[in-house]
């Protein structure tokens, strides 16, 4: 495999759900069922998903008709840079993959083993928080 593409699904954090990594010739659409699939069957709560042009077709069609729920094309206008509400998330967390240095390069020979790697990054940068705010609660109460 020449180049990988990696989907994501995130809360509104921006904590990963899931990851799927597949060749980079693959359309986003046709990868777009490993994730949203997956993701509707663990949380039965989510009541909108946000996601990009790269992902149009029957799918939106298919996900309300067995699960009830929308799908929500980022429509960009050709002109300019716009802010889109909520897509900001998402690409603040693709940053913050892209600063953990063994995501940066493709080392990993499997795709498996790469979408490990970015639950790894993500545990990582949780815990570093979860310590931050450990020491922050610490200081507060002493």
């Amino acid at each position: 495999m020449k180049g990988r593409k990696r989907h994501i699904a995130v809360d509104v954090l921006g904590l990963v759900l899931i990851c799927h990594v597949g060749a980079a010739n693959q359309a986003d659409v046709k990868a777009a069922p490993f994730v949203l699939f997956w993701v509707l069957e663990q949380y039965g709560r989510i009541q909108k998903i946000l996601a990009d042009k790269g992902y149009r077709g029957d799918l939106g069609d298919d996900l309300e008709a067995v699960y009830g729920v929308p799908i929500e094309i980022s429509q960009q206008s050709a002109k300019g840079f716009t802010i889109e509400a909520k897509r900001w998330i998402v690409e603040r967390t693709w940053a913050w993959l892209d600063n953990a240095r063994s995501l940066t390069r493709d080392y990993e020979r499997l795709p498996e083993n790469h979408a490990g790697m970015v639950y790894i990054v993500m545990i990582r940068l949780m815990l570093r928080r979860l310590e931050k705010n450990r020491k922050n609660w610490k200081a507060t109460t002493t």
